[in-house]
């Protein structure tokens, strides 16, 4: 694995046990299970490719990306979070690089798809953040970014709390899907999920987001946008 400095690093390498935690509470498992939804249908990975996934974190959605067959080359910029992802992702085939997603280390159109799972949220240039992820995708490749929607009360929440000091939130640039929209040189399809709140009943969860789906809401929490390399 090669190390790269980054000023966040540093605030990264403080969270892999608080991010792993959050998602076994009983509201962390249903955000997880609605936004594994969407990011295996928007990426469809298949057996024998190889994906990137961008900002791989400890591995979380790469266990259920991985589960479905293809190899992946996790990208993080912290090292004890890809570490933890290396060991949850033993005995798959899952390459770790600690990088930084403005400046991926490999060549052009090595990869089969890309995917980066809520880290453009951390980036000011999206556009040029994305464009990496397009360089390195192979022509006819997908690519597929996700990140915290701006129109969402989740959002609303994480912004109020920077302004009261939260050292992370305070690092976050919040984008809506028409920004989304905007960030790539080609037309993506772009969904949301999470259309409940963190202090919702987990037992209302289901209906809500349910009925977000079947009106095709745009203010779900978790934007996810699916491009085609031409």
């Amino acid at each position: 694995m090669n190390d790269r400095h980054d000023s966040r690093k540093e605030l990264f390498d403080e969270w892999p046990d608080r991010y792993d935690d959050w998602f076994q509470t009983p509201i962390g498992s249903l955000v997880k299970r609605y936004e594994c939804d969407l990011l295996l249908e928007l990426l469809q990975p298949q057996q024998g490719e190889t994906i990137l996934d961008v900002g791989c974190g400890t591995g979380i959605f790469s266990i259920e990306i991985l589960s479905r067959g293809p190899g992946i080359v996790g990208l993080e910029l912290s090292r004890p979070m890809i570490t933890r992802a290396l060991k949850k992702a033993r005995g798959y085939p899952f390459q770790p690089v600690v990088g930084n997603m403005m400046s991926l280390p490999f060549s052009d159109g090595v990869f089969d798809k890309t995917v980066s799972m809520t880290a453009l949220e951390f980036v000011a240039d999206a556009a040029a953040a994305v464009a990496e992820l397009f360089r390195v995708t192979r022509k006819g490749g997908t690519v597929v970014a996700t990140t915290l929607n701006s129109l969402s009360p989740w959002a609303t929440r994480r912004m109020r709390k920077a302004a009261e000091g939260h050292r992370l939130f305070q690092k976050m640039f919040f984008r809506s899907p028409d920004d989304m929209h905007a960030v790539a040189p080609v037309d993506g399809i772009v969904k949301t999920a999470i259309h409940f709140a963190k202090d919702t009943d987990p037992e209302s969860v289901p209906e809500i987001e349910k009925e977000g789906q079947a009106l095709k809401l745009n203010t779900g929490a978790f934007l996810a946008v699916r491009w085609v390399k031409p």
